[in-house]
């Protein structure tokens, strides 16, 4: 049977958060782990829970909490963020992965976050947090990304924005927020529209998982390759003598997925569905189709926060338009708007998570009901002094 941290991590892949513990993390202890380099100066500069290590010219960021499947909180951002500005400076290559084979970095205390509330501390982590997305998006060095296992919530921050995403047959990605009365944010409202076709809106309303090669074929990771080839591949990064190298090195271990894209039969469907011009609109189109897979999407949809697929249908809508820094000043605004008692996170989280009774009292509880004021307040600026702002 799946523990509490691995059922939360696999259903939704969210937050932790300073100085509250991570579910059934209490008492566990992390081991500090030697990281051997193959360069000579070679200097471990961080704390167990995330391993910053440097060489001459090289960089990496290890996601040191196997226990808890490498959940990130506040002052594990902290420390990726400041040794991802070092190096930047400094080396000619990033990069991260996580320990073990289980996560890259997925799974987080959303209960102990809902608790907290609209607190200052709170509020830190998801502007913290998207200040370092902002960072890996813009990377002025090569930014590679090892997403083998687990990879949501802040996970996907930590990787998707980078320039490579290596995934392997062990690697697990979703965006399944919906389904506790959030919304797909570490900037979802900008990579998720430019997947192809309407793949992105698919998979942030229905928090669809996509598994191993999945992830290379959905555009979510560059490459693809095999769990027991990654170590080598992380080898080779490490000794190439140019960051010019980097793409052929990734080539040479990239290999084609033997089995075709699993969404591959149902593409078309999803284009035609989800090109409707509201969320009402697509539960309509799904109505008409009288296949197993749109009666289950139906399903899927009609038990999710109705507030939360407005939000994401919208949120996605905008976010085409937008640049990566503005999709996150955005979702700062929402973010901070899902803290409060009137968003449906607080309820999502005790219906799935607390009490798990899996039966959420969202409010508005159709979409119907979810008028335009309510919806429009989730994306209201805030006041000037509480705006997200980038250096």
């Amino acid at each position: 049977m799946q523990n509490p941290i691995q059922r939360l991590a696999y259903t939704f892949g969210h937050r932790a958060y300073s100085q509250l513990p991570l579910l059934c993390a209490a008492g566990a202890r992390t081991t500090e782990i030697t990281i051997k380099m193959p360069m000579a100066n070679s200097t471990r500069l961080s704390s167990s829970s995330v391993l910053a290590t440097e060489s001459s010219n090289k960089g990496m960021i290890i996601i040191n909490r196997p226990k808890a499947l490498n959940a990130i909180n506040l002052e594990m951002v902290r420390k990726i963020y400041k040794h991802l500005k070092k190096c930047e400076k400094s080396k000619s290559l990033m990069i991260i992965k996580g320990t073990g084979d289980k996560a890259f970095c997925a799974g987080g205390d959303v209960r102990a976050l809902v608790d907290a509330g609209p607190t200052d501390e709170s509020k830190s982590f998801f502007r913290e947090e998207y200040t370092a997305n902002a960072l890996i998006g813009n990377y002025k060095i090569p930014y590679i990304a090892l997403i083998d296992g687990i990879t949501m919530g802040g996970g996907v921050g930590l990787s998707v924005h980078g320039k490579y995403r290596v995934a392997t047959d062990r690697t697990l990605f979703a965006m399944p927020e919906t389904a506790i009365g959030l919304f797909p944010d570490v900037g979802g409202s900008y990579f998720l529209p430019r997947l192809q076709g309407k793949l992105g809106l698919y998979l942030g309303l229905t928090g669809h998982r996509l598994r191993g090669a999945d992830v290379y074929y959905a555009g979510i990771a560059t490459h693809y390759c095999e769990g027991s080839k990654i170590a080598e591949l992380e080898q080779a990064l490490l000794n190439c003598p140019d960051a010019d190298e980097v793409p052929d090195i990734l080539q040479r271990f990239h290999c084609q997925p033997e089995k075709p894209f699993s969404l591959q039969p149902v593409l078309e469907q999803i284009n035609k569905h989800f090109s409707a011009s509201s969320v009402e609109g697509i539960l309509e189109s799904l109505q008409n189709d009288d296949s197993d897979w749109a009666k289950k999407q139906l399903e899927i949809l009609c038990k999710v926060s109705p507030t939360s697929l407005k939000v994401t249908f919208r949120q996605l809508e905008l976010g085409a338009q937008m640049s990566l820094a503005q999709c996150l000043i955005m979702e700062y605004r929402l973010a901070v708007r899902h803290l409060e008692p009137r968003a449906d996170f607080k309820e999502g989280v005790r219906a799935l998570l607390i009490d798990k009774d899996q039966k959420p009292k969202w409010q508005p509880a159709t979409l119907a009901e979810v008028t335009e004021e309510h919806l429009q307040w989730f994306f209201n600026k805030l006041p000037d002094t509480e705006e997200l702002k980038f250096d």
